[in-house]
């Protein structure tokens, strides 16, 4: 899920022109003001001219996906492999014994945007933003301040007291995801569990999170990667990751998340 170091000003600058104009140009304002909401992301997204968008990975099944994170991750040298953590790497201590920010009292009516990365100090000021709770990039919620909203992802099924779960080759696994979801909305019956996966893994995730309780599966909510570099919501998702940056990707979320 992205990141280099880079200022804030000069990351959103680009994001925003690649976004508005369908071109990787240098000025441009915020994505975040420019689509507060699917509609106009959309009625943005439909009236590109067909130039080139050198940001777009366009997911053409579930070996191109996977070879597309690769390459990409691969190139950024520093950056975290999304689809595969280096092996035999060594998690920090976790964070869940230290206070997290909590989530904003009220959820949006309309669907909204959410950056996440692996380096907190490349997302926008004021944004709501994803970070890790645990694993090699785990944020610590003294970095968290500036943020709107904090998304917590747990990357290997270990804390169930995180909002979302990684779930992709080198993460979780499908069946570590139902284990999960079970954990986590046993202990929290009033909560929901996400579960962050590729467009090309949901299926095999459903299929397991489908040996769950009804109640249970009823709380599950999806967080879908379709990396198009095109604002869009993948039916039946709850959240869908649509832009991958090298400092930060892009999701649009929905009230239901």
């Amino acid at each position: 899920m992205g990141a280099a170091v880079v200022t804030v000003v000069a990351a959103t600058a680009a994001i925003a022109a690649g976004l508005s104009t369908g071109s990787t140009g240098s000025s441009g304002s915020d994505p975040a003001k420019a689509f507060s909401n699917l509609s106009a992301i959309n009625r943005a997204a439909t009236t590109r001219t067909g130039r080139a968008h050198t940001a777009t990975v366009k997911d053409q099944g579930a070996a191109n996906t996977a070879k597309a994170r690769g390459s990409r991750r691969a190139a950024a040298g520093t950056r975290k492999t999304l689809g595969q953590h280096s092996a035999g790497a060594q998690h920090p201590a976790r964070h869940s014994t230290a206070p997290r920010p909590a989530k904003a009292p009220s959820t949006p009516a309309a669907p909204y945007l959410m950056y996440d990365s692996v380096l907190p100090s490349a997302i926008p000021t004021g944004a709501v933003a994803a970070v890790y709770v645990d694993g090699p990039y785990a944020a610590s919620p003294a970095e968290l301040t500036r943020f709107k909203q904090i998304v917590w992802i747990d990357t290997n099924g270990s804390d169930p007291a995180a909002d979302a779960l990684d779930t992709e080759p080198g993460d979780a696994t499908p069946a570590q995801a139902a284990q999960w979801a079970d954990q986590r909305l046993t202990q929290y019956p009033h909560a929901l569990a996400v579960i962050y996966t590729m467009l090309s893994e949901w299926q095999a995730v459903q299929d397991d999170v489908a040996g769950l309780p009804q109640d249970v599966q009823a709380r599950v909510r999806y967080w879908i990667a379709d990396p198009t570099g095109y604002p869009h919501l993948v039916p039946g998702s709850a959240a869908t990751q649509w832009y991958w940056g090298q400092d930060y990707d892009i999701s649009t979320v929905t009230p239901q998340f």
